[in-house]
């Protein structure tokens, strides 16, 4: 029979014994999907509904779904059971892996291992919570069920692949980080917590005079699109390099710290707590 993984973050898929089960349509994925993300409890007819529809079902909502239903099942096969209660489902799939379950587990030991100082497993274990991710979650269901779901799914990506950074940070592998942080900087410009740790890891680099134009750029675009100045974190990686805190090679134990050049432009205050 084999063992039946299920994927949720990327597309939405069925693997048993290593090869992808054949699944057709949105709908049958979005049924999947929220079966799975019940974690083995109930879905109730309406919870299945507002994510295969939203707010207006059509007149034939409940015929659709016992059909979409019974067609999962029948490709899912022995093994996994789509149970009938009351008024909802129950998916049942005892040893069988989900990635998300195994996401959240390595992240959550990894994120333990970072706060106990022990930087170089915690590396290793959130390196391997984010390989669970092939792409954006829930890739092939319905809109509904996206907009339910995927901003949780990727703000809990987004905090271990942070979490993964602070660790290399740590471990002095700022070199590295450098080409990757450049990347998701240009992805999510207005995200602080990359762009301090890019200025981070270039002043490290000993390239301050390019810390200064993406602490700049920062602030640019902050006050363009959001109408804010940088906050704490940004502003602190900043002035950090200005004083010649943590400077090249640190978390290497190399060299001494150096301070950079004159001339650099002054932090904007940061922004204050709402």
């Amino acid at each position: 029979m084999g063992v039946v993984e299920f994927r949720l973050l990327g597309p939405v898929c069925v693997v048993r014994a290593g090869v992808e089960v054949p699944l057709s349509g949105v709908k049958i994925h979005t049924v999947l999907a929220v079966l799975l993300l019940a974690r083995g409890g109930l879905v109730g007819d309406g919870r299945l509904s507002a994510a295969l529809w939203g707010e207006v079902p059509p007149p034939s909502a409940n015929a659709q779904l016992h059909t979409y239903v019974s067609r999962l099942r029948k490709v899912l096969g022995p093994g996994v059971g789509i149970v009938r209660k009351a008024s909802g489902y129950v998916l049942c799939a005892e040893g069988a892996g989900v990635d998300l379950f195994v996401f959240e587990r390595l992240e959550r030991l990894g994120r333990r291992a970072l706060e106990e100082g022990r930087r170089e497993e915690a590396g290793r274990l959130l390196g391997r919570a984010l390989a669970c991710w092939a792409g954006p979650a829930l890739q092939n269901v319905s809109e509904h069920l996206q907009q339910f779901e995927r901003p949780r799914l990727e703000f809990l990506r987004a905090q271990a692949l942070e979490h993964r950074i602070e660790a290399d940070l740590a471990l002095g592998r700022h070199r590295l980080l450098v080409p990757e942080l450049l990347s998701l900087v240009a992805r999510f410009p207005v995200d602080e917590n990359l762009r301090a740790h890019l200025v981070t890891a270039l002043h490290r680099c000993d390239r301050q005079a390019e810390a200064v134009r993406v602490y700049g750029e920062g602030r640019r675009i902050l006050d363009e699109q959001l109408g804010v100045v940088p906050g704490r974190r940004l502003c602190g990686a900043y002035l950090r390099m200005l004083r010649g805190e943590g400077g090249p090679d640190a978390g290497g134990g190399r060299r001494a710290p150096r301070r950079p050049s004159g001339g650099l432009p002054a932090p904007s205050p940061p922004a204050s707590p709402p």
